[in-house]
């Protein structure tokens, strides 16, 4: 899945978090970055590639928010193992529980 792939950077996770909420030039993000303009920028391409972001040219500016493709992705393996991580999370707390009434 090259989404995961893509937000395995902490960069692009951040980059990911900031355009959640709204919309922004590629120069305010990467005024927000100790790293160069054009490495934001390749991390912004890797982004586009995985459908987590889109670009749209307004004016000088190339404008960046979130794409829904690449988020359903996301969201499509989320419900297919979610299911399976509650019940290990639902086994766990019962043995939790049963430690801590006194069972080794």
């Amino acid at each position: 899945m090259l989404s995961f792939a893509a937000l395995a950077d902490p960069t692009r996770r951040r980059i990911v978090e900031m355009l959640a909420r709204g919309p922004l030039s590629a120069g305010e993000i990467a005024s927000r970055f100790a790293v160069s303009p054009s490495a934001i920028s390749q991390h912004l391409k890797v982004l586009r590639t995985a459908k987590l972001v889109r670009s749209r040219v307004a004016a000088q500016r190339r404008i960046y928010e979130l794409a829904t493709e690449g988020l359903a992705e996301i969201e499509s393996w989320l419900d297919g193992v979610g299911p399976l991580w509650q019940k290990r999370l639902e086994a766990l707390q019962r043995e939790r529980r049963l430690e801590a009434r006194g069972r080794p």
